[in-house]
């Protein structure tokens, strides 16, 4: 039973398998990062210096502090009660971020599988079968190098 797990687990697609995950949890976190770092902010300065993750609604009072809270953490230190739609917005974001990142990579695959498969157009053919000995003649010959028959004008 070992050697058939091990039989399995080496295989190239479990291992390609693998590796892609491994690839994709670090693209998520990059683009995490980009999202936050990078692109929330000159939005959060178009809407007026506005902190998407600090967005949030009050369901419910905390015991610990009455409101109004000014940001997120001090509502959660409160024991507030919350609806997070900033880091809903985040999340929409990165997702559809890394979605048209994926889009993009496979638009580029599918155009290099489109290349690579695409008939070869050939051009007009270079070579004739000689009628007397059946062997091959350039289209021009005038006479067969091999038997040295005269060719009919094409």
């Amino acid at each position: 039973m070992l050697k058939d797990f091990k039989e399995f687990i080496m295989r190239g697609n479990v291992v390609d398998m693998a590796v892609g995950i491994i690839i994709g949890a670090a693209f998520g976190t990059i683009v995490s990062s980009l999202v936050k770092d990078i692109i929330m902010p000159p939005i959060s300065l178009a809407l007026g210096k506005v902190d998407f993750s600090n967005l949030f609604a009050l369901l419910k009072a905390g015991p610990k502090a009455a409101p109004p809270y000014f940001s997120l953490s001090e509502a959660q230190a409160a024991g507030a009660v919350t609806e997070n739609y900033g880091n809903f917005v985040n999340v929409v974001f990165t997702f559809l971020i890394i979605a048209f990142v994926i889009f993009l990579l496979i638009r580029a695959i599918n155009n290099m599988r489109r290349r690579a498969e695409a008939p070869k157009v050939a051009g007009p053919p270079t070579t004739k079968d000689c009628p007397f000995c059946v062997s091959k003649i350039p289209v021009k010959a005038t006479r067969c190098p091999n038997c040295t028959s005269a060719l009919p004008a094409a």
